[in-house]
């Protein structure tokens, strides 16, 4: 049974810093291209980033671009996203997903980790 465990989101005042986990289990991880989402309350949900099976090449949302940044450790299966500068709009419950071809729909997904920024 595949298995994506997200961790590491909480409460964090403007400008602070987060770092999330992603544990996959169930799965060959290496053989996955995984991704981050994030869904705001009310929102449509939104891609963030992807990494590549080896981690060699990743891709940004604009709006994260020069903030997050997302890589991968095949040998403890688990991807991470690391979140700096992080301010109000990035409020939303973040997830982890995987799939098995880049052209692919993800086939994975976690159960999300809720990420909130206020002062």
């Amino acid at each position: 049974q595949v298995q994506l465990v997200e961790s590491g989101g909480g409460l964090v005042q403007p400008g602070g810093s987060l770092r999330l986990s992603c544990a996959a289990s169930g799965l060959t991880f290496s053989n996955y291209f995984m991704g981050w989402f994030r869904q705001a309350p009310g929102k449509e949900r939104e891609r963030v980033a992807g990494i590549n099976w080896g981690g060699s090449a990743v891709d940004y949302a604009d709006f994260v671009k020069g903030r997050f940044t997302t890589s991968r450790d095949n040998a403890k299966n688990t991807m991470y996203l690391q979140m700096n500068s992080l301010n109000p709009d990035d409020t939303a419950v973040y997830f982890c997903a995987a799939k098995s071809g880049a052209y692919r729909n993800y086939d994975y997904w976690g159960q999300g980790t809720q990420v909130t920024v206020s002062s």
